[in-house]
């Protein structure tokens, strides 16, 4: 699922690359530029965290030309008298305002680095509000953030995870170069693909897979395998196709036939009536007739 990510995002996607202090997600998001610069697309990058220098050298050979990078790396907070782009600015309007200043026929790709500098600054609704926006608004193809989640609460980290129509979730593996990437897709029809895969990311930043986890197969294989509940069971639950012959013609003595109902509903002339004629030893009082019941 990785490589097919690294071959576009989805129109209107957001991509969310969900790292820690244990494994940093900056070279995958580098990779995720170099994939969008060899496709010709132009990519805007929101620089928080690192310089235009450091990012471009670590895009060593790739064709930077249509890379734009928007300085808030600087002055992110607008200390100076003029900053280049500054945390506060992070909405629909500024950054629309951004990505149309170059002169690109297609919708650009926005790759925010990172997303962390923004929440510390920004309310939680506020931000995923205007990501929403951005991916609606048609001004960009598609967004890519980076987001440090040992930074915030859970909850800040759910919100933009929920946001998002993927996520990847990257921790380091058994050996140095590798790492586990667990990956959260979500089709537009609402189905939720999950995976997960060791991958190493090579010196010209295309990311080789190497193979599929482990802790993803085990957790596949589980849920293919049904259990059967009448497996150890004494008896049979099951019918024979003649038993089932039977019981289908089977007359219940609580369900009336439409000759029981004919009756029931149509009684015939005397149905219903009780005929009783005085024994001769009956004694029956007219002024008293519960004398009997006297003590």
């Amino acid at each position: 699922m990785l490589p097919e990510l690294l071959q576009g995002v989805d129109t209107g996607g957001l991509l969310v690359i969900q790292d820690s202090a244990s494994y940093s997600g900056r070279h995958l998001l580098q990779s995720f530029i170099n994939a969008a610069l060899n496709r010709e697309e132009a990519v805007h990058v929101l620089g928080f965290e690192v310089s235009e220098e450091e990012l471009k050298d670590g895009l060593r050979g790739s064709p930077v030309q249509r890379l734009h990078f928007h300085n808030a790396y600087t002055d992110p907070l607008g200390w100076t008298d003029h900053p280049a782009f500054t945390v506060h600015q992070f909405c629909l309007g500024e950054l629309t305002r951004l990505v149309k200043q170059t002169s690109h026929s297609k919708p650009a790709i926005l790759v925010i680095d990172s997303l962390s500098w923004i929440l510390r600054h920004v309310s939680t609704p506020d931000v995923c509000r205007t990501l929403q926006q951005l991916r609606k608004g048609g001004a960009v193809r598609s967004i890519i953030g980076l987001l440090h989640a040992d930074m915030h609460q859970r909850g800040t980290v759910g919100s933009v995870c929920h946001s998002a129509t993927s996520v990847i979730t990257v921790e380091p593996a058994m050996r140095g170069d590798e790492a586990v990437a667990k990956i959260t897709k979500r089709s537009k029809s609402g189905k939720v693909i999950q995976d997960e895969e060791i991958f190493r990311i090579k010196d010209d930043l295309t990311v080789l897979v190497q193979s599929k986890s482990s802790k993803g197969a085990k957790k596949a294989d589980s849920e293919e395998q049904e259990t059967d509940p009448t497996a150890n069971l004494t008896f049979n639950l099951r019918l024979s196709d003649t038993e089932r012959e039977a019981k289908q013609k089977l007359a219940l003595p609580f369900v009336f036939s439409k000759e029981k109902k004919t009756a029931l509903l149509h009684s015939g002339p005397g149905s219903g009536r009780i005929h009783y004629e005085p024994d001769a030893n009956d004694d029956y009082d007219q002024e008293d007739p519960d004398d009997d019941l006297d003590v």
